[in-house]
């Protein structure tokens, strides 16, 4: 390896579709495309109380 910096790059999944309908293809993502997110409801419940907070007068 003469170059460290080769290494650190990352290609996307595939796609499917062009322009502004384009979209990963799902049956190419996996865990390690980082599509799995566990808290993902919790984390939407806790901005949507921090919003309704900001709200109430």
């Amino acid at each position: 390896m003469s170059d460290p910096r080769d290494r650190a790059t990352s290609t996307p999944p595939p796609t499917l579709g062009e322009g502004c309908v384009r979209r990963y293809d799902p049956e190419e993502l996996s865990e390690e495309n980082g599509t799995e997110f566990p808290g993902a409801a919790e984390l939407w419940r806790k901005v949507q109380e921090e919003e309704e907070k900001k709200k109430a007068p």
